[in-house]
Formats: structure tokens, C-alpha cells, sequence
């Protein structure tokens, strides 16, 4: 909550006589008034909610949600367009989203930002000190649209670019989630065998004497060595797991992983074409929003999520910086397709280059779609056999002194 600004439960009555309850954060009551008098209610009762006791609310770190997603940002973006396309002013849009958001983190950025715009903050201005929330994608293209005048269209491309980003997000993570599940269970099902099973019939072979087959002297071997490496190693990979969940987003890890990303050897490929996609879409949102190229392209690099692709466009950058052409750095980074570079550069010559950029994230979301339905086909099939070969081959091991069995009883 902004400094000098406090919590305040008041009660209206609606069109329908019905007696409404809720909660805002302004400086006092008079503010409270006027704002729901904007909102065309009439106040029964306003009072501050104390703090502290029973109305303090507890946020426990990592229960609840406490982060907003994309998809809230694509909602609220998308309802506030409507809203001021209809003719509802700003503060008053802000006020009903501030009410009616589901995401009650989201709902408490927006109560706050209503409060910067009413005390006279440019809209853009209050987004701007929650960078935490909104992205910078988001904020520059609404400064954009004020300037202009066209701030209902440019929340729409917003929503679109969101809504986009959010299907493109989706599409990856259900054609993933299988995989990785099978991967997990194989991996427990593996050590399961090793800890629990192996070590049974390993006793039943020590009592029966001779000399073990050397796949099960192995296998035995493997037993022994994860009974003692265990622990250790489950805390080494949750250490791992916090450090990674820390730090996975430093310029020097990104360094080292962005440029490996695209270069493995099935995974490459999709990493790229994910990667052209978000440049492509957010690049075209943004000019065709009004953004400058300059400060878009600043913007665009970052948002990739792939250092290659935010230096490619530092160097674009410097070149219309000089006066040169815009797609003629991309050719340089191997990137870049070649038909991107050539699409981008018709669109430069014709001055559509905000329409040319569209039909290429288009493209590219559609070959994302494709590329990760072909992996899944390829990897599931792969993956039983894998997993199949490696616990045949566990059984085999195991079984093979009792082929033998009759030989060492006599």
C-alpha cells in the first residue's frame, strides 16, 4: 500500500435496493465517497479497517497464490479496453477491475494504480512502479497509446500478444508434461529396484555360494553404491533445485545455457523457433502500437528469453541507430531464418513491416505446435523402449544365478 493511504470497508446500495460490502485503499473518506459516487453508488456506511488482529491478512510464503500470471494480465487488459471503448472513463474502469478481478494480488496492484491515476499519475507512469507486475512490453505500449489517443486499441493488442504468449506457453508445457512424468517414474522405479529389491535377492545368492554372473555382480554393485549415495545425492539435486529457482534468470547462467539451448540436438530446433516467435509478435505489437523501433527493440530482446536473440537486436539497434536498414544485422545471426530476414525486410521496403512481423509469429507459433506434437510422438514411443531395455535388463541380471541354481545346491 502507498504511503499515507489506508484500508476502508464501506457499504452501497445497488439499483436493485440490494445492500453491497467491500473494501478500497484511499487516502481518506472523502476520497472513498467520490470514488464510488463515480461509480454511480450511493454510500450507506465507510469505515477504516483497522490494522492488525483478526484483519490482518497472512500470506505464508509459497501457499496461495501470490503471483499474477499472464493470463490475468490478458483479462485485465482485454476488460478494460472494452470498458473505455464504451465510453467508461479511466479512473472508473479501474475502479469496477479493481472490484471484480479474481487475482487478489492483481486486484490490490490495480486498487493502487486506480489511486496513482486519480491523484494525477499518467496511467502508464503508475503501471510503471510495479515492474514486478506488469512487463515492460505492457507498459510502453500503454505510454505509447496515451500519447496518441488510442488507448483501447493498443490494451486490445495487449490482450492479443498475452493471449498469444499464453496459448504458445500451453502448448509446450502439455506436450512436455508427459515425458518428463515418464522420465520421473522411470528414474524412482529404477532406484526402487536398486534400494529395495536388488539387495533381497542379493542376500538369496550370498546363501546359495559360487560364483555370480558378472551383469548380476553389477547390478549388485549399483545397489550397494546408491544405499550409501542416496542421501547425498537427493540433497545435492534439492540444493540444486533452489539455487537453479534462484539464479537460472543471471546473465551469466544465461550465457552459458541460452546459446547450449539452441544447439541440442532434438530440442534446438523448437528453442528457436520459440524464441523468432516471441520477438516476431512482441516487435509487431509494439511498432504497430506506436512504440519507437529504437525503444521497441530494447524492449523485444529482453522478452525473447534468449540472450542470442536480445544481442541480435542490440545489434539491429545500433544499425537504425546509424541510419541503416533494420533487417540487414539479422542476416549476421544464424538465428534468424533466412525467410524471417527476407519477409522483414519486404515489410521495411512497403512500410508494413508491424503486418510482415504478424504473419511471421503466426508461422512460427504454427511450426512451434507442429514441432512439439512430431517430439511427443517420437519421444513416447522411444521412451517406453528405453525405459523397457532398462528394466529388462534389471530383471535378467537378477534372475540369471537362478538358471544356475540346481548347479550350486549340488
Amino acid at each position: 500500500m502507498p504511503t499515507g493511504q489506508k484500508t476502508y470497508e464501506y457499504a452501497v446500495r445497488d439499483k436493485g435496493g440490494k445492500l453491497v460490502k467491500g473494501r478500497v485503499e484511499a487516502n481518506n473518506q472523502a476520497a472513498v465517497a467520490n470514488r464510488l459516487r463515480e461509480m454511480g453508488l450511493a454510500a450507506v456506511s465507510i469505515s477504516e479497517v483497522g490494522t492488525g488482529g483478526l484483519n490482518t491478512e497472512i500470506n505464508i510464503p509459497g501457499f496461495g497464490k501470490n503471483k499474477v500470471s499472464l493470463k490475468d494480465l490478458a483479462i485485465m487488459a482485454r476488460q478494460l479496453a472494452t470498458m473505455i471503448d464504451s465510453g467508461l472513463s479511466l479512473l472508473r474502469a479501474l475502479s469496477i477491475l479493481a472490484d471484480q478481478t479474481e487475482s487478489k494480488p492483481l486486484a490490490k496492484v490495480v486498487g493502487q494504480v486506480r489511486n496513482d491515476v486519480e491523484g494525477g499519475t499518467a496511467f502508464s507512469t503508475a503501471l510503471q512502479k510495479h515492474p514486478n507486475t506488469f512487463p515492460p512490453l505492457m507498459i510502453n505500449m500503454v505510454k505509447a497509446g496515451e500519447v496518441g489517443g488510442f488507448l483501447d486499441q493498443v490494451l486490445v493488442s495487449v490482450a492479443n500478444n498475452f493471449e498469444s504468449e499464453v496459448k504458445l506457453r500451453s502448448t509446450i508445457k502439455s506436450a512436455m508434461t508427459y515425458p518428463v512424468v515418464v522420465f520421473v517414474v522411470a528414474i524412482l522405479a529404477v532406484a526402487g529396484m536398486l534400494l529395495f529389491i536388488v539387495p533381497v535377492f542379493a542376500g538369496m545368492f550370498s546363501s546359495l555360494g559360487g560364483d555370480l554372473p558378472l551383469p548380476t555382480k553389477i547390478l549388485m554393485g549399483l545397489s550397494e553404491i546408491l544405499k550409501v549415495a542416496a542421501i547425498p545425492i537427493l540433497v545435492v539435486l534439492v540444493a540444486f533445485s533452489f539455487w537453479w529457482g534462484k539464479h537460472k534468470n543471471d546473465k551469466s547462467v544465461r550465457m552459458r545455457m541460452d546459446p547450449m539451448k539452441l544447439k541440442l540436438p532434438v530440442f534446438g530446433k523448437l528453442f528457436q523457433k520459440i524464441a523468432v516467435s516471441r520477438f516476431t509478435r512482441n516487435f509487431g505489437t509494439m511498432i504497430h502500437a506506436g512504440v519507437p523501433i529504437l525503444q521497441a527493440l530494447d524492449i523485444v530482446g529482453e522478452t525473447s528469453g534468449n540472450l542470442v536473440i536480445e544481442k541480435a537486436a542490440k545489434a539491429v539497434q545500433e544499425s537504425v541507430r546509424r541510419g541503416e536498414s533494420l533487417s540487414g544485422p539479422l542476416s549476421q545471426h544464424a538465428v534468424f531464418p533466412p525467410m524471417v530476414v527476407q519477409m522483414m525486410a519486404v515489410g521495411e521496403d512497403t512500410g508494413a513491416l508491424d503486418t510482415m512481423l504478424g504473419k511471421i509469429a503466426d508461422f512460427y507459433d504454427a511450426e512451434v505446435e507442429a514441432t512439439t506434437e512430431q517430439l511427443t510422438s517420437l519421444i513416447e514411443p522411444l521412451m517406453i523402449v528405453v525405459i523397457g531395455a532398462i528394466i529388462g535388463a534389471m530383471v535378467i541380471a537378477m534372475y540369471m544365478p537362478i538358471f544356475g541354481v540346481f548347479d550350486l545346491i549340488s
